[in-house]
């Protein structure tokens, strides 16, 4: 069966993250003057094949620990949701 999966890959909290604070020091320049605490990330999406759910989910998460993220200065989330339905 197909899965898609969804990473969302941020940086640990106390971890500095240069991208999001030049956007925060960006956005008063275009009005934005209550916005706080930028943090700039990665989404990945896709297709798994696996024979349910649990194992996409398993998969997808060695898969961030080997190489989608750092685990050293990253979070990651994984969302695996059905790409078909399952047959009758």
């Amino acid at each position: 069966m197909k899965f898609h999966a969804q990473v969302e890959v941020t940086h640990l909290p106390g971890v500095l993250d240069p991208q999001g604070a030049t956007v925060e020091r960006a956005l008063p320049a275009l009005g934005y003057t209550n916005v706080h605490d930028v943090r700039i990330g990665k989404s990945i999406r896709l297709t798994v094949e696996a024979p349910d759910a649990v194992a996409a989910a398993a998969q997808v998460d060695e898969m961030c620990r080997r190489l989608l993220a750092n685990p050293v200065i990253e979070a990651f989330t994984v969302e695996v949701v059905a790409a078909e339905p399952a047959a009758p």
